[in-house]
């Protein structure tokens, strides 16, 4: 039985976070337990998800986009940040997610978010499809929006 499919194409932090998702070298986008996930060898990013926890203290995050943090401080940075949470099944492997959805579409930073996609991309493309994105310079590179 297929997962339902847990968001719309018409999202606008979607819209805006697909382009710079697949920004990257070989990146592509695959629905997986109803949510995009964008690949590069390996999941680098997830849209959408939520807390693990008893059903009064779950919460889900429409908007989150969860990543693998690029190092400790990285990781300890967003760990402070009022936006983050930690994912259901992903946390206790070192992802973190972060409520795109604390600020209006126009008022995101995106360069921030391309950030964080460049990290987490790092974590898992392989040396040669890392080498092509410091070659190309990537979202992050390009000025993220």
């Amino acid at each position: 039985m297929p997962h339902p499919r847990m968001y719309d194409d018409d999202d606008p932090y979607l819209a805006r976070l697909r382009p710079l998702a697949l920004g990257f070298p070989a990146a592509t986008e695959v629905e997986t337990f109803g949510r995009p996930t964008f690949r590069a060898r390996k999941m680098f990013a997830i849209y959408g998800g939520g807390t693990k926890g008893p059903a009064g203290t779950r919460r889900q995050y429409e908007h989150g986009l969860i990543v693998v943090p690029d190092g400790e401080e990285e990781l300890a940075a967003l760990q402070e940040d009022p936006r983050a949470f930690v994912p259901a099944y992903y946390g206790p492997f070192g992802w973190v997610g972060i409520d795109l959805a604390a600020a209006a579409p126009e008022e995101v930073d995106w360069q921030e978010v391309a950030e964080l996609l460049d990290g987490s991309y790092r974590q898992v493309a392989g040396p040669r499809l890392v080498r092509r994105l410091d070659e190309d310079g990537g979202p992050a590179g390009r000025g993220g929006a």
